[in-house]
């Protein structure tokens, strides 16, 4: 992406911070998709442990509105039948299984062990490759990521500029305690999961369940240094080039 056209970007989403740093979460959401000139936009969810709460502030706003969910091919029969749960209760209208390339997959993990060796490469076309292409319709994307995950995450601004888009996290400074009110005053269905102790749930081979005490990701690529997949990695790319950790 040219350093001007990235330079107005960030100086959007500076304005847009400006504006709404200290708003609710539904007024951000609200504005990003009525007001802020963004003409297309597409909220990234995973159906996992509090997505639940993103999407229902969505079908409050918009349930027509694009939903991208990343099905990687190694999630958890848990997660498929949640998405389908949740997407009918709540009434959303567009929800987009976006999934690997079988040419990638064939070529770069045929046995489906690539997690083992090279956990990035496996993230790299099962994850990053595929929303990215998905992503090429739209100008920006909502998020549900939290400062509470820690991490890089923990000064993660309400709006960013990344990848030529802009980057909407509207949930950015809510705790463990909201995201659980929320559920709760609205009788919104939980993550099979969240009941055997999964704080975060990503793919299967990969993710475990959070010992009391931990931060939200800490399941997730237990004992490595990995700490994300990689979809929130602003420049260069994996891919094409998949074959490194």
């Amino acid at each position: 992406m040219p350093l001007d056209a990235h330079a107005l970007l960030s100086a959007r989403a500076a304005q847009l911070n400006a504006r709404l740093a200290d708003a609710t979460a539904e007024r951000i959401l609200d504005y990003a998709l009525r007001g802020a000139d963004l003409s297309k936009v597409a909220m990234v969810s995973s159906f996992g442990a509090d997505s639940v709460v993103l999407l229902h502030l969505l079908s409050r706003i918009d349930p027509s509105r694009p939903v991208l969910f990343l099905d990687t091919e190694m999630l958890f029969p848990e997660t498929l039948a949640y998405q389908r749960r949740v997407a009918d209760r709540l009434g959303l209208t567009d929800i987009r299984v976006i999934r690997p390339d079988p040419a990638d997959l064939f070529v770069h993990d045929p046995n489906g062990d690539l997690h083992d060796a090279h956990p990035t490469a496996c993230c790299a076309i099962r994850k990053v490759k595929p929303l990215d292409l998905a992503l090429l319709g739209f100008d920006a994307w909502i998020t549900g990521r939290k400062r509470i995950h820690g991490g890089d995450r923990a000064a993660l601004p309400v709006f960013e500029a990344a990848g030529g888009h802009i980057k909407i996290n509207p949930l950015a400074g809510w705790t463990g305690t909201d995201l659980a009110a929320h559920m709760d005053a609205h009788d919104l269905p939980r993550h099979p999961l969240v009941a055997k102790g999964f704080a975060s749930v990503g793919c299967a081979p990969c993710t475990t369940a959070t010992l009391p005490g931990e931060e939200p990701r800490a399941g997730r690529w237990r004992d490595s240094d990995k700490a994300e997949c990689g979809i929130h990695f602003d420049g260069a790319r994996i891919w094409p080039a998949t074959g490194g950790a």
